[in-house]
């Protein structure tokens, strides 16, 4: 039966029919410039779709489920109140996003992945259905954002940054002035970011780690942001970083960058910086003796493993903690765009931060406040079901959010390699925590709608969790010292907006997971989002609760990874193969989040080995699975939220059959295992957001 929800289908009907595609404007000569000139302009016009529109709504009728999924998961409702659409792309253009900028006459300036620039004539779609997409620049070495100011474009190559300009204003770029360079190894993970064009109009850059089984920093500022002039004066401004793929200011003009799980990163976060602040990961500190470096750490002083980030950074000068910490695969995995909610036009939340994530295509919510000087605060779901992996966010004039997107290489959740959405409030208030603030006993739930006080004040409707992540070498971590925390009291204000909270339990340097159960407005509205993960970095004066050290036996004991069935991950050949494996299996990873071989082949009942080489730069397992069950087992690995990582994201159910543990990049594992009878087993790496497109076949024959 179609699957297909029926606006998918109408797009997918639209787009062929609109193939024809008009160019127009003889191509000028390439001028001298690092990028290639070209002058391509599409116009594509909706013609005559009435008829074939009612066809495939009339399949829809008869085909799609009453049951459909699509009617019943969060995005269903989210959309009652933030309406998600798309911007038609032509099927000729690659729309990749890597950057999104407007311009002063309201075009939407995009920058993709292959390279180019297109300028996006009515992106709101108020005069047609399908804007007017034109080439205004291309030759880029993969810019991976974009600014305009006065006139002129402003991205980010591999090695430089970079003015791109149209003198002759004829709607092509002819003028690419390089503003700063820095050097490149050849590294493939030498991604540069930026510029984020600060109030008094100078930028900042941030350049990706190399990854060489490790994230270093092989040429000079790599993991750095750094902060340059429009006449290219560059001066270093903070170090600390891998990933630093996000960066913007919150309503008050501070500094935060976004960072993924990695090496020396346990999970997602967001972290507020100034001028000479290090962020945790050691490696830029390699060039903190250069002139000019606001830093005085040493890369020397971290050993491998250092306990806790919050221990270590005590009595460190400039040591910044991550201000919200996003809990990995629970509140996305890969964090890719920050912006401030500027306007109330988009709902009850101004002031607040917007946090894309590409892995997990969808957008988080960071509520945060200051504690004796620093920031922490919490983090929120806020909206799912984009299109494909969120890479750049940009606000349009009416006040609607454009989100732009890509997936090639870096699977995301949404099925489409690239795509282009823009999201509306419908000025419908939703039931949401509006906030969560820190007290002297606990903490204080804001709401944007009264409460049921009598729901409300029964502390059995509220449950928390404390825990945190080891600070060290190895890529990711597992949740360590996690602990309950007991609510015992909830005062509802009188207007029913705010419960105030008194919790034991709570513990400097964690992360408090709060869920909400059976809640509602006085209107029998539940919470839309009954979650939040509140980070400590300070209590309130006044507060008296403690810090408690880490629990090293507790970590090493948890630190594995490798599911809870011993028998379904045989790590040592069994004693009764007396002549050893009749066949042995090297399997590895290539580029593009995929196993080296989709196909493997093997005789019913015989004996097999299998060597699981992880070469790539991240987590990875492999898991095979029951007939028919790969995508089932790929979603529950998905949902076991903060129990994921300590149990490898092997799902416990019988559909499991053989797993490795979740390795580190650039490791190994082997596993021992007898043939099942004779079908297709699906095989899959089951970490959230993987199994799209990580997988493939074992064949007994």
């Amino acid at each position: 039966m179609f699957k297909f929800r029926i606006v998918e289908i109408l797009e997918k009907a639209g787009r062929r029919a609109n193939r024809e595609v008009k160019f127009w404007k003889p191509a000028r000569p390439v001028l001298t410039s690092p990028a290639h000139k070209t002058s391509r302009h599409f116009s594509i016009l909706p013609e005559k779709l009435t008829l074939y529109f009612y066809r495939i709504a009339v399949l829809c009728f008869f085909f799609l489920p009453a049951n459909s999924s699509a009617q019943t998961d969060i995005t269903s409702t989210e959309n009652n109140y933030y309406k998600l659409t798309s911007v038609r792309i032509p099927d000729s253009v690659k729309l990749e996003v890597g950057g999104l900028a407007f311009t002063d006459d309201d075009k939407l300036g995009v920058a993709t992945r292959r390279g180019e620039i297109w300028l996006i004539d009515d992106p709101y779609q108020k005069k047609n259905k399908q804007p007017k997409y034109s080439l205004f620049a291309s030759g880029l070495h993969e810019p991976l954002w974009l600014a305009y100011k006065k006139g002129a474009f402003y991205t980010t190559q591999r090695s430089e940054l970079t003015r791109i300009t149209d003198t002759d204003h004829d709607g092509l770029a002819d003028s690419f002035h390089t503003v700063y360079s820095w050097p490149i190894s050849g590294n493939y993970h030498e991604y540069s970011y930026g510029p984020l064009i600060l109030p008094n109009g100078d930028m900042l850059v941030t350049l990706n780690l190399s990854w060489v089984g490790r994230g270093e920093s092989i040429t000079k500022w790599r993991g750095w942001m750094l902060k340059i002039t429009e006449d290219g004066k560059m001066t270093p401004f903070a170090t600390g970083m891998r990933s630093p793929a996000a960066f913007g200011l919150n309503s008050d003009g501070d500094i935060f960058f976004a960072e993924n799980q990695g090496d020396w990163i346990g999970s997602g976060r967001i972290t507020h910086l100034n001028q000479g602040d290090f962020a945790g990961h050691p490696a830029g500190l390699r060039w903190s003796a250069e002139p000019g470096s606001p830093i005085e750490l040493k890369r020397a002083s971290f050993p491998d493993s250092v306990g806790l980030m919050y221990d270590y950074a005590q009595g460190k000068p400039n040591f910044k903690l991550p201000s919200v910490w996003f809990p990995h695969t629970v509140m996305g995995i890969s964090t890719s765009a920050i912006l401030a909610i500027n306007s109330d036009q988009f709902g009850p939340f101004q002031g607040q931060l917007l946090v894309g994530d590409q892995g997990h295509s969808k957008i988080m919510r960071a509520f945060l406040e200051k504690v004796n000087g620093q920031y922490q605060g919490a983090c929120f779901p806020f909206r799912e079901g984009f299109s494909s992996g969120i890479l750049r966010m940009a606000w349009g004039s009416d006040h609607s959010l454009f989100v732009g997107m890509t997936s090639r290489g870096w699977a995301s959740t949404g099925k489409e390699l690239y795509g282009l959405q823009r999201l509306i409030w419908d000025k419908k208030l939703p039931m949401e925590i509006k906030a969560m603030r820190i007290t002297t006993e606990g903490f204080e739930l804001e709401f944007t709608k009264s409460v049921d006080k009598t729901v409300a004040a029964d502390v059995s409707k509220y449950k928390m969790t404390g825990f945190t992540y080891s600070y060290h070498k190895k890529y990711g971590s597992p949740i360590i010292n996690s602990g309950n925390c007991l609510v015992r009291k909830a005062e509802i204000s009188l207007d029913g907006l705010k419960v105030k909270l008194a919790v034991s339990g709570l513990r400097v340097g964690y992360i408090h997971e709060l869920k909400i159960e059976n809640l509602a407005s006085t209107e029998g509205e539940p919470v839309l989002h009954p979650l939040a993960y509140y980070t400590i970095n300070s209590f309130p004066e006044g507060s008296n609760h403690e810090h408690h050290a880490m629990d090293h036996g507790k970590m090493a004991a948890t630190i594995a990874g490798c599911g809870d069935n011993p028998s379904k991950s045989v790590h040592e050949q069994p004693a009764d193969w007396k002549t050893g494996a009749d066949i042995t299996i090297t399997m590895a990873t290539k580029p593009g989040l995929k196993f080296d071989s989709e196909l493997i082949e093997v005789k019913p009942g015989a004996k097999v080995k299998l060597v699981f080489n992880n070469n790539d730069d991240m987590l990875h397992n492999l898991v095979i699975t029951s007939p028919g069950k790969g995508d089932e087992v790929g979603k529950l690995a998905m949902d076991m939220g903060l129990n994921g990582t300590n149990a490898g994201y092997i799902p416990e159910t019988d559909a499991v059959l053989f797993h490795t543990c979740l390795i580190q990049p650039e490791t190994s594992q082997t596993i021992y295992f007898t043939a099942p009878k004779v079908g297709e087993y699906p095989f899959l790496c089951s970490f959230p957001g993987h199994s799209f497109v990580m997988k493939g076949i074992l064949r007994v024959k």
